[in-house]
């Protein structure tokens, strides 16, 4: 998609002026998907976005990934900003390709990122520029839904680091939701409501965090965060795999093995401390009805190191918890 760069800079006085871009050029009369065919995304029904209703079949981003962080701090502690107990907490819901690929940031006019991460639409210097998001905070825009409930929830289960709550939330929409064929404005027919499908993203990440329960998954093989005792990445892997259905990527951060004092002469250049989950999916119709079939993550499935007892699964800092709050 090619975007004026003038238009764009006036985006940041009003990003609401601009018409919404649309990855298949939508009709905007009523999408009723139950009249539709159930079609499984990246299935050979699917690839074609002139043949299927492409707001009832996810078509563009037909690879789910469900994903979730494990941190130990948020850095904003004394703001109030703090982790739950017991539980890994949501990262987002992206939308690859279904080779394993991916783009972001597909619509510019609901840009709501206050810090683009990459800053270009293909992450190079000759990518589209995305422009900084200066207007209120996403989380603003459930409020006129009355979806304060949700906000709560989001606030305690979907978790920055280092800044506010709301950034990364505006982060994940914008990279990740405009990239959906299912999410595009026109798929809400001609009653649409200003910010109507980033409620239903948000909705619908959460639906699938939900279901993936991972602290409690490793916690009954005994995997449970620890500053003294050390895992091994098959076991976590193959504990979530067996609960999931199918192999997750495993992400880890911090040193690389070969770089400590156990790695040291080894050729194990993964790293070591247990950071993130995805979860892969394929979706029948709209990933917003839930309807999921477990798929492996491409390769490869982690960037952890294959160590015997190489991977540390930290003890969230005490001073970081934020007392129980109920069901998640």
């Amino acid at each position: 998609m090619a975007f004026n760069r003038a238009a764009m800079a006036a985006s940041l006085l009003s990003l609401t002026s601009f018409a919404h871009a649309s990855l298949y050029n939508e009709s905007k009369v009523n999408h009723t998907c139950v009249l539709e065919p159930s079609i499984l995304s990246c299935s050979s029904g699917a690839a074609n976005p002139l043949t299927v209703d492409t707001c009832c079949t996810e078509t563009y981003g037909g690879l789910l990934l469900s994903t979730q962080f494990w941190s130990t701090y948020t850095g904003l502690e004394e703001q109030g900003q703090l982790l739950p107990a017991k539980t890994w907490t949501l990262h987002g819901l992206w939308p690859d390709f279904c080779n394993g690929s991916y783009t972001q940031y597909c619509d510019l006019s609901r840009q709501y990122d206050p810090t683009p991460s990459p800053n270009t639409t293909n992450g190079l210097p000759n990518g589209t520029a995305v422009p900084a998001y200066k207007g209120p905070n996403i989380g603003t825009f459930l409020e006129p839904f009355g979806k304060m409930d949700l906000l709560a929830w989001m606030n305690t289960y979907w978790i920055n680091q280092g800044a506010p709550n709301s950034d990364f939330w505006g982060h994940e929409f914008s990279k990740h939701a405009t990239c959906y064929s299912t999410f595009d404005v026109p798929c809400y027919g001609p009653e649409y409501k200003q910010h109507e499908e980033v409620v239903d993203f948000f909705e619908t990440a959460i639906k699938f965090y939900r279901r993936l329960p991972t602290y409690d998954w490793l916690a009954e093989a005994e995997i449970t965060p620890s500053n003294k005792t050390q895992y091994t990445l098959t076991g976590i892997q193959n504990q979530l795999a067996k609960k999931y259905g199918a192999t997750p990527y495993v992400g880890c951060s911090g040193p690389r093995y070969n770089t400590t004092e156990a790695g040291k002469g080894s050729t194990d250049g993964g790293r070591t401390v247990v950071s993130e989950v995805w979860y892969y999916s394929h979706v029948v119709g709209r990933p917003q009805d839930g309807n999921s079939i477990p798929v492996n993550a491409t390769t490869p499935n982690s960037s952890c190191a294959k160590a015997k007892d190489a991977l540390w699964y930290y003890e969230v800092t005490p001073g970081s918890v934020r007392p129980s709050s109920g069901s998640k």
